[in-house]
């Protein structure tokens, strides 16, 4: 564990294990240093418990990261569920994972993720009140997936004026991977500024409600890495920016919701030699975990959250700023803005 690829001197991880709903999954807290650990859960069906760990903790991370950079009271943590979400949910199962997280005495805060949805988390709340992304209770926001759209259209807007010389995305063409959840609504705000849409995903009942209210022209999952694009964003699962992929983009911007796009590091700098300008995920994606913030804070303001969006794209400007002048991958000016705000922390 401690010579793990992925390790980063995470604070804990944990496995979890209830055999008689199937329940299969592992809480990894990266930090909370900045206040107690909070992500979203995330069930996936993977092939090994290797792949599962891996994601748990590099999602951990990002999550650390994300906190940092969004300036939330919050640490980083993530759950993943080993199973799949179209045929393994059951009321029992959420109530193992709901008794998982309250053994941990309020280091980790869930909420959704790929996979899970706000039905699932009530089920998850009667078992624990480290819980977040409800429809019902005092502070109740609901699925945070839409405040994370904002955040990322936002985003491309900020990538584009600093691409192209301005924010405007009437004409422009964007290469959306993945139209779920947060990709379906980023889609809507894109459409409706103009923008010419090319999308992809696995599920077709998506693409087509999709296409459908925006117009957007659907594209074959593995085609949507050679589309002419002003704009390439991933907002399906992470690693898509790999030896791969990379050499077949044609966009100049990569901005998208996905977490952990980056295959490994050295991809960032190989985006910035092509020039291509990244947005660092856990900057633009911040979104989702402001509203959860909010949501966990017991006084759920809307303006309080759109304040902090504002905040998060003027830090992501920065980020941008920095490294377009000093000549340096965007994914390096983030960690290291990032790493520097929680070893500031002061002591809990």
């Amino acid at each position: 564990m401690f010579d793990h690829p992925s390790y980063d001197h995470h604070e804990g991880v944990h496995f979890f294990e209830d055999e008689t709903s199937g329940f299969k999954a592992i809480i990894a807290i990266h930090s909370t240093a900045l206040g107690p650990a909070a992500g979203g859960c995330r069930m996936w069906n993977y092939e090994t418990g290797e792949q599962a760990l891996r994601d748990a903790l590099r999602l951990s991370q990002g999550m650390s990261f994300k906190n940092a950079m969004a300036g939330l009271p919050l640490g980083g943590g993530k759950a993943v569920i080993w199973g799949n979400s179209k045929t393994d949910k059951s009321p029992a199962l959420f109530e193992a994972f709901g008794r998982a997280i309250e053994s941990l005495n309020g280091d980790y805060y869930t909420a959704e993720d790929v996979g899970i949805d706000t039905s699932d988390m009530a089920i998850v709340a009667t078992q624990t009140s480290y819980v977040a992304g409800l429809d019902t209770g005092a502070a109740a926001s609901g699925d945070p997936s839409p405040v994370t759209a904002t955040g990322v259209y936002r985003g491309i807007k900020a990538c584009c004026e600093r691409a192209f010389g301005n924010g405007d995305l009437s004409g422009r063409t964007i290469a959306v991977q993945g139209v779920g959840s947060v990709g379906g609504y980023l889609c809507d705000h894109l459409a409706k500024e103009g923008a010419k849409l090319l999308i992809a995903d696995i599920d077709q009942d998506e693409l087509n409600a999709v296409a459908g209210r925006t117009g957007a022209e659907i594209v074959a999952p593995e085609a949507i890495y050679d589309a002419e694009a002003d704009v390439f964003s991933p907002n399906a699962l992470g690693a898509i920016l790999n030896p791969g992929t990379l050499d077949r983009l044609k966009a100049k911007v990569v901005a998208g919701g996905a977490n952990n796009q980056l295959a490994t590091p050295e991809m960032g700098e190989a985006l910035r030699h092509k020039g291509i300008l990244y947005a660092p995920d856990y900057v633009i994606n911040g979104g989702g975990i402001i509203n959860v913030a909010a949501e966990i804070s017991g006084e759920y303001s809307r303006d309080w959250v759109m304040s902090k969006l504002d905040v998060m794209i003027d830090t992501l400007g920065q980020v941008l700023d920095e490294a377009l002048s000093a000549d340096e991958p965007t994914y390096l000016v983030s960690e290291r803005i990032a790493r520097s705000r929680i070893a500031a922390a002061p002591s809990r």
